[in-house]
């Protein structure tokens, strides 16, 4: 499958990491240009391109990049991606990085004005996830206990594309609901951060609150 990264951070650095090993077509991007991506691209032979070029043929697209930095993404990066592909947005809000977000802060679930920048749906999954899990939590298909991540979308073939992709990276899933219900798992939420598996993920997601910790306001 190719796959297009644009944020070579922790979790961009190691999905372009796990998914080259699984024998993907990675492209990878960052703010600073291809030319500082040399030394990912030589360990994991990802392809480095600029972010305007890495959804280019691509039928799954990652953004991964401070939610502050998403309305600076190139217009119309997403323009030359396969038709119908999925857009995961890894995104967090926090107000001490990212500044104040008006309509995050009035409520709007943050993938959804994620969504709103970008002009395309998108599919919220691994915002909760240490980025080392990810190289090292993988585990196969029926193993006890096996790590679970939540997914939100609102295109359920986008929906689950994304998750057969993170079952090929060694985790279970656990349906988020909709964009609009994908506040159950910003920061601050019972399944941020959890590790349980998909029973715990389910258990955690029911629990939340849509009240916004201090914690995470501006």
């Amino acid at each position: 499958m190719k796959i297009g990264i644009i944020g070579a951070g922790n979790i961009g650095g190691n999905l372009t990491r796990r998914l080259t090993a699984l024998g993907h077509e990675v492209s990878v991007a960052n703010s600073r240009g291809p030319q500082t991506l040399t030394a990912l691209a030589e360990e994991t032979g990802a392809k480095p391109v600029s972010a305007s070029e890495a959804a280019k043929g691509a039928q799954v697209v990652v953004v991964t990049v401070p939610l502050k930095a998403v309305p600076d993404l190139p217009t119309g990066f997403l323009d030359g991606a396969a038709e119908g592909a999925a857009v995961i947005d890894t995104g967090n809000y926090y107000p001490q990085r990212d500044g104040r977000i008006t309509a995050v802060e009035d409520g709007l679930p943050e993938s959804r004005w994620t969504e709103q920048q970008i002009g395309h749906p998108v599919i919220k999954a691994f915002n909760g996830t240490y980025a080392q899990d990810i190289l090292d939590r993988g585990r196969p298909q029926g193993t006890p206990d096996r790590q679970a991540l939540p997914v939100a979308g609102d295109d359920p073939a986008a929906k689950q594309a994304v998750r057969d992709l993170i079952d090929e990276l060694g985790f279970d899933t656990v349906d988020g609901g909709g964009l609009d219900d994908s506040w159950r798992q910003q920061p601050g939420t019972p399944v941020y951060g959890n590790r349980g598996d998909a029973d715990a993920i389910a258990k955690a997601l029911s629990e939340a609150s849509p009240e916004r910790s201090a914690e995470f306001r501006a």
